[in-house]
């Protein structure tokens, strides 16, 4: 349990704090991925950084049990196969991300996701 606490603890502020800038600066996070997917040097560092974020999650806190920190092995598997999706697809995450920037209010949609989710690991965490 304490190693649960621990990331929740870490994964719950980057949540909550990219989550509330795609809900209070949605322009300015447009731009950043715009930016993000025309350059295949930044998708194959952010899935490089993405995979060995998901490994050391994975690595340290592998849990099936019912109960919260099951959510923590998911998002640590998630991780691992968004950061070889973005290192071997380069191409592929650059068309979604392009399908996902041209919906309205889908970015909106996410941040309110990571929001509440951070706000739920950082209550599990400091709480």
């Amino acid at each position: 349990m304490q190693t649960s606490i621990f990331i929740a603890k870490l994964i719950g502020p980057i949540l909550v704090v990219a989550g509330l800038t795609a809900l209070l600066n949605p322009k300015h996070l447009h731009g950043i991925a715009r930016e993000f997917i025309a350059s295949p040097a930044l998708i194959f560092i952010a899935g490089f950084l993405t995979l060995l974020g998901g490994l050391v999650i994975v690595n340290t806190h592998n849990v099936w049990t019912a109960g919260w920190p099951v959510l923590i092995t998911l998002f640590g598997w998630i991780a691992i196969a968004a950061g070889i999706l973005r290192i071997s697809f380069p191409s592929l995450v650059k068309s979604v991300g392009e399908a996902m920037l041209a919906k309205q209010g889908l970015l909106r949609i996410a941040g309110g996701v990571q929001a509440v989710l951070g706000g739920f690991f950082m209550v599990k965490g400091y709480l």
